[in-house]
């Protein structure tokens, strides 16, 4: 049982040791009146220990964190061997179904934290996560992916001053380890203002699948749940063949002309100061602009879009990075 609560309590709904419950939480009708809920999936093993709750689906469209938690539970490894084990697939049911980022009311689930229950609908989603739930456990690992054609690398995003946090995103193994600020507002903030450890995983792009971000956050998954002693033996992981990178500073790559655009690296790549990475050109053979890297770094998140605009963001590059030594 969690050492935060003597009453494992979700929902209304008390979950003793041992039992398998899957809950709905109702978040509001359709137009139609149609009732519509986010399956919750909680396993709790007869043994005590820690509990950790694996969200994803914050932003509608991020479709790739949903499929990992779907392997999570699909495999069984969310039943633990010992501690317990929460699942919310779809966090944003509403735009899951519409293949939107936000909710209908149009707020970003992830700016409306700690919420109000009184507030939008987006708030009191934010409000029931932060005071149903965080409450009971003592880790998060969030699933996201990046936003319209931007695909990310595998990465585990966590702030720099919780020295904990850091030998927990090493051993997730994602190969990129980035350190960003905390948003006001977002989920990870109410996990930090409440003392929980928070692993947030960014991979791929909205709207769509990759097998191989999503094998990093299954993988990664099992990694946590096995350092944790979660794990059944015949479940755990190879280990880490490679320590990850530690993105310490980055920045934004950004279009200086509207065009055509593609990109000449893959994501993930490590380039030189100068190297072509891209070039943006117009429907007619008359405009050609190369992008050069305005430093040496990795390339851990590449714009799709084959169409921009000036100012729009085309890569993410680190300028300052070292290799973690501690893991593999």
């Amino acid at each position: 049982m969690s050492p935060k609560s003597k009453r494992f309590v979700i929902l209304g709904t008390e979950i003793l040791p041992g039992e398998k419950v899957e809950l709905n939480f109702s978040l509001a009708k359709l137009h139609s009146r149609t009732a519509v809920s986010v399956p919750i999936l909680v396993n709790r093993s007869k043994k005590p220990g820690p509990t950790v709750l694996f969200t994803a689906g914050i932003h509608g469209d991020e479709v790739s964190g949903v499929a990992i938690i779907r392997e999570l539970i699909a495999s069984k490894i969310n039943h633990p061997q010992i501690g317990t084990i929460i699942c919310i697939p779809v966090i944003n049911i509403f735009g899951f179904l519409n293949k939107e980022r936000n909710f209908p009311d149009g707020k970003d689930l992830n700016r409306a934290f700690p919420g109000s229950n009184k507030g939008s609908l987006a708030s009191r989603v934010a409000f029931e996560l932060v005071n149903g739930f965080l409450p009971l456990v003592d880790y998060v690992i969030d699933f996201h992916t990046g936003g319209a054609d931007r695909f990310n690398a595998a990465q585990i995003r966590i702030n720099p001053n919780r020295p904990e946090l850091k030998p927990l995103a090493n051993l997730f193994g994602a190969p990129f380890v980035v350190y960003s600020r905390l948003l006001a507002k977002s989920f990870r903030a109410s996990c930090q203002k409440q003392g929980i450890p928070m692993l947030l995983f960014e991979g791929g792009k909205s709207n769509h699948l990759d097998e191989e971000i999503i094998e990093y956050g299954v993988t990664g998954a099992k990694r946590f749940l096995a350092h944790l002693k979660m794990l059944p033996t015949k479940l755990i992981p190879p280990p880490l063949k490679e320590n990850p990178i530690i993105i310490e500073k980055s920045l934004w790559i950004r279009a200086k002309h509207s065009g055509m655009f593609q990109s000449l690296v893959k994501v993930g790549h490590l380039v030189a100061e100068g190297d072509i990475i891209g070039q943006i050109t117009d429907p007619f053979g008359k405009f050609n602009r190369k992008i050069k890297s305005p430093n040496s770094g990795y390339i851990f998140n590449v714009n799709e879009a084959p169409l921009v605009y000036n100012g729009d963001a085309l890569f993410h590059i680190s300028t300052q990075y070292r290799h973690d030594k501690g893991t593999a």
